[in-house]
Order: C-alpha cells, then sequence, then structure tokens
C-alpha cells in the first residue's frame, strides 16, 4: 500500500493557566478546587459476590470443580445480576465435568501420576488407595515410597511418613536430598526419627 505524505502539524503555543487570587488556579466553583472524582466503592453483597467468581475461576483453571462449582453457586447470590448469571452457567459447566467418567488407571505409574493430582487437590485417602496399588504393582518404585510418605505426612501420620520416606531413600538416596526441600514434609519435619532420617549428620 503507497505511503501519503502527511502534513507536519502546526507547533502550539502553550498558554499559561488563569490564575484566581494570589496567584491561585482559577476554581471550578465558588471559589474551591474541583474534587477529583472517586469511583463509587462496592456494596458489601456485591464485593463478596465479586470475590466469589472470581475464586471460582482460579479454581476451574485448576481443574478443581468440586470447590469452583461450589464457589460458583455462592457467586449465583448477590446484587450484580451479570456475574449471577454467568456464576450459573459455570456451575452447570462444573456439574457436567463432574458428571463424566474419569478413564481408569492401569498402570502403576497410571495410578501414581493420579494420586499426586489427588495429593495436590488434598484428596488424601483416595490418592493413598491408588498409591497402595502402584506399590503393589510395583513394590520397589522409590517416587511411589516417596509419594506415600507425602500422602501420610499430610495425614498426619508421622510414623507412617517416616516408614515411607525411609525405604523412599534406601531405594534411592537421593530422596534425602528432595525431602528436605519439599514442603509438604513441613507438618512431620520436627518428629525426631524423621529429623535423623533426613539429617543423619547431624547426630
Amino acid at each position: 500500500m503507497p505511503l501519503h505524505k502527511t502534513k507536519k502539524p502546526a507547533k502550539k503555543t502553550l498558554s499559561k493557566p488563569a490564575a484566581g487570587k494570589a496567584g491561585k488556579p482559577a476554581s471550578a466553583k465558588n471559589g474551591r478546587p474541583a474534587k477529583s472524582e472517586q469511583p463509587p466503592a462496592l456494596p458489601a453483597g456485591a464485593k463478596a459476590q465479586f470475590d466469589a467468581f472470581e475464586r471460582a475461576i482460579q479454581l476451574l483453571h485448576k481443574r478443581s470443580f468440586r470447590e469452583a462449582r461450589e464457589m460458583f453457586e455462592k457467586a449465583r447470590i448477590g446484587p450484580n445480576l451479570e456475574i449471577a448469571v454467568n456464576a450459573a452457567t459455570h456451575v452447570r459447566m462444573c456439574e457436567r465435568r463432574l458428571a463424566a467418567p474419569l478413564p481408569e488407571p492401569k498402570s502403576a505409574e497410571e495410578h501414581y501420576n493420579y494420586a499426586i493430582a489427588l495429593i495436590n487437590l488434598r484428596n488424601l485417602e483416595e490418592a493413598r488407595r491408588h498409591v497402595e496399588i502402584a506399590l503393589k504393582m510395583e513394590p520397589r518404585a522409590d517416587h511411589v515410597h516417596y509419594a506415600m510418605g507425602v500422602c501420610m505426612a499430610l495425614s498426619g501420620d508421622a510414623q507412617g511418613a517416616y516408614d515411607s520416606l525411609k525405604r523412599a531413600i534406601e531405594l534411592q538416596p537421593r530422596n534425602r536430598m528432595v525431602a528436605r526441600q519439599d514442603s509438604d514434609l513441613e507438618g512431620v519435619s520436627h518428629h525426631p526419627r524423621i529429623g535423623k532420617l533426613l539429617y543423619p549428620e547431624q547426630e
């Protein structure tokens, strides 16, 4: 496409603002400076509705459909009609996702991967079931023993966590270093036996 030359705009000169008494800027009304407009604050109900919808969207992106549905249900209640309608639509979408059957894991690795996803969602009882199945299929899989240790730790079972982590470290010593940096194990890190397991050089 050919380019057309444009004339340069005329140079503008800046004029000084009109001054009022004692050199003060001219005011908008009655000699008082005009107030800057502030955005109106949301009513309490509208803010809670908006916050619930935002949180639900975040959960949806994480594929936490059950928790997202609960938050969308909260967002349906409030003064903002647009948010309420959108929330109702998303509730139905979450329900469809929850109703869809998930493929059943078959191999030890599939059970392990599914268990990790459940641990991240803090569905610990179901996660433990899949880890146990994976261990029956691959009893010498160090990463599966480690996953069981994490599951036990998050459940508050320090002894169970110790037993599983000990076995994971026996099978693969580098798991000791991984465990030292794992925030999921903070809840049981004060346990004396686990402390000795992770930091044997401090004895």
